[in-house]
């Protein structure tokens, strides 16, 4: 739910709905994603995280190339992400996290890629090994890979070489979420894979499903390069926000506008369709610039609502992550629908 301020915006109500919106699914990978989930699961019964897999960095990438694995990283992190707001819970969020020291060949991995890695190899399945580490853990939902094979990126890049104008393909997750230059599309490596049957069911099913926010070019718009992803977010009866970056990261989106990020998911993806876009009050452009996002967010299908889902530091100062209770509140709010919602 919102309330109106004395200047007429609306604001979130961040306690708990007293009605929970009985399944949510998100799309992402990484800390965007990672607060998507702890957003969710204050408002629902059940979550699924439905997560990229084509990390090829850190710990993760190093059991990739090793093992031939899909990437843990991103997988652990969903798991972390809907542990049980609890001591018990607590506890297990930091095991997951948890990653080694010293200077040996562990150094730098991190526990749960190993967990979620040696109980797929004995179980024979990655998402048998999430389900189990899941009702370890007494999660309510499920984290799903996007895709059941690891996957590779590659972007069209302008602006690194001496004619600016030259298109240079750059290849993996982290160069491209790290690149200096101007990211114009990316491609997945096989392309057009299979989508996984559990993330298709996981958004039929859904009553809500999110994308965003999170690295743009690495984690969001991978999902719509799944076209049986694309194929299930068509079909879903559920309402599909797309949740929009508080500010540009540096490397893969750097100066990218607001309408810019939505334009490049229209790009990537024209047969997709979106219900709404969620925008932070804190980054409400002039009238003029938003009359852009709005034509931008029309030819998705969908209605810019601005509000109040940025984190402070209890100090009155905006940190660059959305806060879980605020975004929880909103999609509380565009749960029922969203044709009457105000703007702001």
């Amino acid at each position: 739910m919102t309330t109106t301020d004395s200047s007429g915006y609306s604001v979130s109500d961040t306690s708990v709905p007293a009605k929970p919106i009985p399944r949510v699914a998100c799309l992402g990978g990484g800390h965007g994603l990672f607060n998507t989930l702890r957003s969710a699961r204050i408002i629902s019964d059940y979550v699924s995280a439905i997560v990229t897999v084509a990390d090829d960095g850190g710990s993760s990438g190093r059991i990739r190339r090793e093992l031939g694995s899909l990437p843990p990283g991103d997988l652990r992190m969903a798991l972390a992400a809907l542990t049980r707001d609890s001591e018990r819970g607590r506890m297990w969020e930091e095991v997951l996290q948890h990653r080694f020291g010293g200077s040996g060949a562990l150094k730098g991995h991190a526990l749960g890629n190993f967990l979620i890695t040696g109980l797929a190899q004995v179980m024979g399945s990655e998402m048998a090994a999430l389900d189990e580490i899941g009702r370890l853990l007494g999660i309510q939902g499920r984290v799903i890979p996007m895709s059941n094979e690891p996957l590779d990126l590659e972007a069209e890049v302008l602006g690194l070489e001496e004619d600016p104008r030259e298109v240079v393909a750059v290849r993996g997750q982290v160069a491209v979420a790290s690149t200096l230059g101007e990211v114009r599309r990316v491609k997945l490596y096989p392309e057009s894979p299979a989508a996984s049957q559990e993330a298709v069911d996981a958004i039929l099913d859904a009553d809500l499903v999110s994308m965003g926010p999170g690295s743009w070019f690495s984690s969001v718009i991978p999902h719509l390069l799944v076209p049986g992803i694309v194929d299930a977010l068509n079909r879903t009866e559920a309402v599909k926000a797309l949740v929009l970056n508080l500010v540009p990261e540096p490397g893969e989106t750097a100066g990218m506008s607001l309408e810019h990020h939505i334009h490049m998911v229209r790009q990537h993806c024209p047969s997709l369709q979106i219900d709404v876009v969620i925008v932070d009050l804190s980054t409400m452009p002039v009238a003029s610039t938003r009359r852009h996002i709005d034509r931008a967010a029309a030819a998705l299908g969908a209605k810019v609502i601005y509000r109040d889902v940025r984190e402070d530091d209890n100090r009155g100062r905006w940190t660059d992550r959305h806060k879980p209770e605020k975004l929880a509140a909103v999609l509380q709010e565009i749960s029922g629908g969203v044709r009457n919602l105000p703007e702001r």
